[in-house]
Parts: structure tokens; sequence; C-alpha cells
């Protein structure tokens, strides 16, 4: 299974990026956000249990502004930009947790 840490959409195409720890409040003007697995909005940080574990961030470029969809789930999201996405990048990184 792949856990969703954060659901984020309708970033302006003019942001650089987002500062550490950024709260709802403090996220660009027209940024949306969805519902993560944990069933809430926001960031939830890695929590993975004793070993290795992959994150995957994954970042589309719309030809569009999507309506705001309330509070998505990622899948509902996905759906919602299908026929949109001009360009897509993944970063894939490790964390693991100490003992």
């Amino acid at each position: 299974m792949t856990w969703v840490h954060w659901v984020l959409y309708n970033l302006p195409p003019n942001s650089t990026g987002l500062p550490e720890g950024v709260t709802t409040q403090a996220l660009p003007p027209g940024a949306r956000e969805g519902l993560n697995d944990w069933g809430r909005t926001g960031y939830g940080g890695p929590c993975p249990p004793i070993g290795r574990r992959r994150y995957f961030h994954k970042l589309y470029a719309l030809d569009t502004v999507l309506a705001d969809l309330g509070q998505p789930t990622r899948s509902t999201l996905e759906k919602a930009m299908t026929g949109h996405v001009i360009a897509q990048a993944e970063l894939i990184g490790t964390y693991q947790r100490g003992r």
C-alpha cells in the first residue's frame, strides 16, 4: 500500500517552493488541500515502522486551475486531473526511523 501523507492542489504557477512546516494559512493564495490517509488535511510526516521506507513526491503541471473539490482524496484529485496534465515530476526519497 502507498500511504498518502499530503494532498495539495492548485498551487499557483509562479510558486517556487513551500517553507518547512508550512501551515494551511501560509499556503499560496488559491492552493487547496485534500485528505491524506489519516483522513485529515495538512501534511502528516513520516512515521514508518522499523526499517527503511520509500517516499514518493509527485508534482503535476496542469493546463487549468481545478474547481474547488472540497477536500478530495488522492484518487478523486487524480480523476479530476485526467486530461489536464501537461508535465509531471517525481522525487523518490528514503527514510529510516532510528531505534
